[in-house]
């Protein structure tokens, strides 16, 4: 392991998604990295702190939290400087998998040098490459602990001036920048400390995922209506176009870039389609369904995670492709938010509605709620993009409420019901009908299934202490209840867990994925799920689970991220 020493040009993601090249560097071009501002994502403890990699002593480093990818550690060089080598000094905590970045504004990554044969010792990379910040950026560990650095020393010159080599550079090819803010297997937003990820490599992973999204791509995203716009068909829904399916389609998109290199095409012609439906009762929502002309039908109004999705989206495409283009998307971002909060949210209690069609007039559907709205991720991103501390607030009920319901009403499996009612007194499982159906409304079905992803998802990007009990508590539940084995997941529980229906459906085993990752006891309970989604065909008489099931597999491989 000790003393290795090696000179590798970039290798490339999946599907050529991030590719660098590399020159033979100039022995003169001075260390620029020492007793430089440094930051990392974790740290072991006290005395492993990310300064002691750039502090010049072999005996001192930098440690991360043990049992975690991705980590990184990022350097501040103080200016824009044209790289030409980075020297890694691995202490025993290695990593097996790792990617050496730049960027000129610590937002906007670009590889220099990817491996995933790494075998510590020290690695002297000659590179080539220009930023103001240097990133070593961990994947996979090549042990059981975290990552650890003796030294991490970035070479080159100041003010992005390409070095002077003293030997004929290599003839290589550097690829176009990708333009991409965030390119999918970027990895560029660390999980929580702890986050599961299932066994074996991200790139791996990232082919299963990209293969999955082709075959989801050719079942569901249409061209229909003519318009320049695309739509997601939704054969299993009560009309061919559904906002939800817009929705979703809006966010897989955006999470896709640089894996599709029609994403933005698409993602632009779903926006298109959006625009030109919107709600009756508030223009910047979108409304509900449509018939097989792509006529809005059945009043015309919105529902509301529909809108939640494709708010993210929007926030997601700016991140990705900013908003200088043909649609500022930014903006439209902000008014698809606002309307939320106008006509999705209830003044008197800050829970969602179901929709922009229920009003005072109807007291049970006003101080009604649909569990697979609460999407804390969404609120958290909404905060950011408006500075609206309301989005705050309405995060902590909705987690109040979530905390309720699981310790009133379902203290042994933590599920939830489709729908509640009474959000104004004591909030319960829906009686009877609330929306859809009088017998599944209270109980845990094809609302609610979307719960264990909803939760998980908030819980394993930000650590949040109530998402990660609530995902837990599902997750010890279902574990339990099936023994390990994901083929025995039913088709809907009642709130105490008997089961409701028998098959198979990916809209309810797939999300289970996602609490899986919060409980670090349940790395082969992972990999048995992980395993059941990449066994199941993509079926294409359904597009809400094929949906939900990509989406889980994008987040629990490390690719999903907040705006």
């Amino acid at each position: 392991m000790g003393g290795r020493t090696t000179a590798i040009g970039a290798a490339g993601l999946v599907l050529g998604l991030l590719v660098a090249g590399t020159t033979i560097a100039s022995a003169a071009d001075p260390l620029v990295s020492r007793g430089k501002a440094v930051t990392a994502s974790s740290l072991e403890g006290p005395g492993f702190e990310a300064a002691k990699a750039v502090d010049g002593s072999t005996s001192t480093r930098w440690a991360s939290v043990e049992g975690h990818d991705p980590e990184w550690l990022r350097v501040d060089l103080g200016s824009a400087h044209a790289i030409s080598r980075v020297k890694l000094n691995w202490e025993a905590a290695y990593a097996r998998s790792y990617r050496v970045q730049t960027s000129p504004d610590g937002s906007a990554w670009s590889d220099v040098y990817s491996t995933s044969a790494g075998d510590g010792g020290i690695d002297d990379l000659t590179v080539s490459g220009s930023g103001r910040y240097v990133r070593v950026y961990g994947m996979a560990r090549g042990t059981t602990y975290g990552y650890s650095l003796w030294e991490f020393e970035v070479y080159g010159v100041g003010d992005g001036t390409p070095p002077t080599t003293t030997t004929p550079p290599t003839t290589t090819t550097t690829p176009p920048s990708t333009g991409l803010g965030y390119p999918f297997g970027s990895r560029q937003t660390p999980y929580a400390a702890g986050i599961l990820r299932p066994s074996g490599s991200t790139s791996t992973m990232d082919a299963k995922i990209v293969e999955y999204y082709q075959r989801w791509k050719a079942a569901f995203v249409k061209q229909n209506c003519g318009n320049g716009w695309y739509q997601i068909i939704s054969p299993d829904a009560d009309h061919p176009y559904v906002a939800e399916a817009q929705g979703y389609g809006m966010v897989i998109t955006a999470q896709m870039a640089g894996a599709d290199p029609d994403a933005k095409k698409i993602f632009d012609g779903l926006l298109k389609y959006k625009l030109a439906h919107p709600s009756v009762n508030n223009p910047d929502l979108l409304a509900a369904e449509q018939d097989p002309s792509c006529q809005s039908v059945n009043g015309s109004d919105s529902a509301t995670d529909g809108d939640m999705d494709t708010a993210y989206g929007l926030l997601l495409a700016d991140r990705q492709w900013g908003s200088s283009g043909t649609y500022n998307y930014k903006q439209l971002a902000i008014r698809n938010i606002n309307a939320i909060k106008k006509s999705l949210v209830n003044p008197n209690t800050n829970l969602l509605l179901m929709g922009d069609w229920s009003t005072s007039s109807n007291s049970r559907h006003y101080y009604g709620s649909r569990s697979s709205d609460w999407m804390s991720d969404h609120f958290r991103a909404f905060r950011k993009a408006t500075g609206d501390s309301a989005w705050d607030t309405i995060r902590t009920k909705h987690q109040d409420v979530i905390a309720t319901l699981q310790s009133q009403y379902a203290s042994s499996t933590g599920l939830l019901p489709d729908f509640v009612q009474d959000t104004n007194s004591t909030v319960k499982p829906a009686v009877g009908k609330m929306l859809e159906r009088s017998d599944t409304d209270g109980k845990y079905w094809y609302n609610a299934c979307r719960d264990p992803w909803r939760i998980g998802a908030d819980a394993a990007l930000t650590g949040d202490g109530r998402s990660l009990a609530a995902a837990r508590k599902m997750n010890s539940w279902i574990k339990s209840k099936t023994g390990g084995d994901p083929n025995k997941i039913a088709v809907g529980y009642s709130l105490g867990g008997t089961q409701i229906a028998s098959g198979s459906d990916a809209a309810f085993f797939a999300p289970f994925a996602v609490a899986a990752t919060t409980d670090a006891g349940s790395q082969a309970w992972l990999d048995a799920l992980w395993n059941k989604m990449l066994n199941a065909p993509v079926n294409t008489n359904t597009y809400f689970g094929a949906s939900i099931q990509l989406q889980v597999m994008i987040t629990v491989s490390g690719n999903h991220w907040i705006p």
